[in-house]
């Protein structure tokens, strides 16, 4: 991914779904280059594409660096007010798009998904 790509995503990210979104959602998606080499940007795509399609206005998709858990990128956490945060594993544009229609939209984590039902 080139500096001129990462600069367009960010334009975009920050044009109808906003990048500061106080006391609503938040998409937190790892573009680090581990996140970015195992597939971090479709990811991205999918998740703000599904975002702005089911107009989820109190939602902010926001791209981060290091996460610290190369081995299980591309990784995505949501973090709610007054929730404790969840973290996305091994993610794919389809599983993306389950956790926009399921947990962000729908308020139903998907645990398989999660860091949490990982052997680490």
């Amino acid at each position: 991914m080139t500096l001129e790509e990462l600069k367009q995503i960010k334009e975009k990210m920050q044009g109808p779904l906003g990048l500061d979104n106080s006391g609503g959602m938040r998409v937190v998606v790892g573009m680090a280059t581990c996140g970015i080499a195992s597939g971090a940007k479709p990811v991205l795509q999918a998740i703000a594409d599904e975002v702005k399609a089911k107009n989820l206005d109190n939602v902010s998709v926001l791209q981060t660096g290091c996460i610290g858990l190369c081995q299980y990128e591309p990784i995505v956490e949501i973090v709610e007010p007054g929730k404790e945060k969840v973290t996305y594993i091994k993610m794919t544009p389809d599983k993306a798009k389950r956790v926009v229609e399921e947990h962000i939209a729908g308020g139903k984590p998907i645990p398989e998904f999660t860091l949490a039902t990982e052997n680490v």
